[in-house]
């Protein structure tokens, strides 16, 4: 699967975010039957200042989050807890693109320590989240939300990575405190 990622910050290098973000990308979309190789995604990995600018750009929220995500196209589902339809693939030697994806350094590893867990595990979770959102799942809806969740856990699991929405750790929330 191709998946580009830009390292602003370089403090993410240490963590091998390319393999991480290739790995939860592609585990998402294997999850739901997609054909990694028929998509591309773009990982940005900056620091909190670099995406407070872009939350305020975007979002109208001026402060950093843990994770953005801009969908190449709208692809929601229209029935609250219903999957969005899957996106048309292209083929291996030109991916459809599916759009990009933005972490922040300090929020990330401020969150991973609070949690307890590793820095590599939350940021999976992180890119799994945000795969999800190019792909038209969101949670602002109380169904949409159960759904997108569990497809996470799942998909987590196959990564070996533990449910992020256990009693013992916090799920990726927004400068608000929002999923």
């Amino acid at each position: 699967m191709p998946v580009e990622t830009i390292c602003e910050d370089p403090r993410w290098e240490a963590e091998n975010l390319p393999a991480v973000a290739e790995a939860a990308s592609e585990a998402a979309l294997r999850h739901l039957g997609l054909d990694p190789a028929r998509f591309e995604i773009a990982v940005l990995a900056a620091d909190d200042a670099r995406i407070a600018a872009l939350n305020a750009d975007f979002r109208g929220k001026p402060q950093p989050t843990n994770v953005l995500s801009w969908p190449s196209q709208e692809r929601g589902a229209a029935r609250e807890g219903d999957a969005p339809a899957p996106p048309s693939p292209g083929t291996p030697e030109d991916p459809a693109p599916l759009g990009d994806i933005a972490l922040a350094w300090e929020t990330c590893l401020r969150e991973a320590e609070e949690a307890g867990k590793a820095l590599a595990d939350h940021v999976r979770h992180l890119v799994v989240h945000g795969v999800l959102h190019l792909l038209g799942y969101d949670h602002v809806r109380d169904g949409d939300a159960a759904l997108m969740e569990r497809l996470e856990v799942e998909i987590l699991a196959s990564l070996g990575v533990a449910d992020p929405y256990s009693p013992t750790g916090p799920g990726p929330r927004d400068a608000e405190g929002e999923r």
